[in-house]
C-alpha cells in the first residue's frame, strides 16, 4: 500500500503515477523496433497524393511504397528512382523520365504516361489498367507479369524492343507480344 506524503499537494501522487506510466510505456513501445541503423523503417514512404510535382527531380530517390495518387508530375525526373509498390493511381506523369527506375508492383491504373520515358525501367507486376502510354518510350523495359489493358499491350508491342539490362528479359517477351 502506498503512503501519501501529507507535505505534498493531494494531486502530486497523480503526477508521479503518470510519469511512471510514461516510462513504462516507453520501455514496452514498439517504436524502438522500427528504427534501423538510426533511420526510421518507414521514413521513405512519402505521400504526394493530389499534389503538383511537375518538373520535380526525384532521380535516384528511395520512394518505395510512396503515394502519388491523383498527383500531377508532368516533366518530373524519376530516373533511377526506387518506386517499388508505389501508388500512382489517377495521376498524370506526361513526359516524365522513368529511365532505369524500379516500379515493380506499383499500382498505376488510370494514369497518363503519355510521352513518358521508361527506357530500362523495371515494371514487373505493375497494375496499369486504363493507363495511357501513348508515345511512351519503352525500349529495354521489363513488363513481366504486368496487368495492362489488351489495347495498351498491343500498342506497346508496336514499339517494344531491346532487353532489360539487369533482368535480361526481352521487352517484347515481357509484354507477351506476338
Amino acid at each position: 500500500m502506498a503512503r501519501i506524503d501529507h507535505g505534498q499537494p493531494p494531486w502530486s501522487w497523480l503526477l508521479r503515477l503518470g510519469a511512471v506510466a510514461l516510462v513504462c510505456l516507453a520501455l514496452v513501445s514498439p517504436a524502438p523496433l522500427l528504427a534501423v541503423e538510426g533511420k526510421a523503417l518507414f521514413q521513405d514512404r512519402v505521400d504526394y497524393t493530389l499534389t503538383d510535382q511537375s518538373g520535380t527531380d526525384f532521380s535516384g530517390q528511395a520512394l518505395a511504397f510512396s503515394s502519388f495518387a491523383g498527383a500531377t508530375a508532368a516533366d518530373a525526373n524519376f530516373a533511377g528512382a526506387d518506386l517499388r509498390g508505389s501508388i500512382l493511381t489517377q495521376a498524370s506523369f506526361s513526359r516524365a523520365d522513368f529511365r532505369g527506375a524500379d516500379l515493380s508492383d506499383a499500382l498505376m491504373d488510370r494514369v497518363d504516361f503519355s510521352g513518358a520515358d521508361f527506357s530500362g525501367a523495371l515494371l514487373r507486376g505493375v497494375i496499369g489498367a486504363g493507363s495511357n502510354f501513348s508515345e511512351a518510350r519503352i525500349e529495354n523495359a521489363d513488363f513481366s507479369d504486368a496487368l495492362l489493358d489488351r489495347a495498351d499491350q498491343r500498342q506497346l508491342c508496336l514499339r517494344a524492343h531491346g532487353t532489360h539490362p539487369v533482368t535480361g528479359v526481352s521487352t517484347r517477351l515481357s509484354l507477351e507480344c506476338r
